[in-house]
């Protein structure tokens, strides 16, 4: 079994979900910024660092937690692949 796929309670401490926010969605300490804002910024090729730059109010804590909460939902859903013929 791989380090990653070992279950343990995941507590996040810097994502807040506040329904008067953001329409709820997940974001980073309270601030206005959604987590799917950083991970797509990661998926389209940017670095933790390019990242920082364009959201100076974010540190690298924040980074990886946001990758680290995407990474757990997508891990508790099951999601449509679609399967080569």
């Amino acid at each position: 079994m791989l380090k990653s796929e070992r279950r343990c309670p995941v507590h996040f401490t810097r994502i807040t979900m506040n329904p008067a926010q953001m329409g709820g969605v997940p974001c980073l300490r309270g601030l206005r910024i959604p987590v799917a804002t950083v991970v797509g910024m990661i998926a389209d090729g940017m670095s933790a660092d390019e990242v920082m730059v364009e959201l100076p109010d974010l540190d690298a804590d924040d980074i990886r937690e946001a990758l680290r909460f995407a990474a757990e939902a997508v891990r508790e859903r099951q999601l449509p692949l679609i399967i080569p013929a």
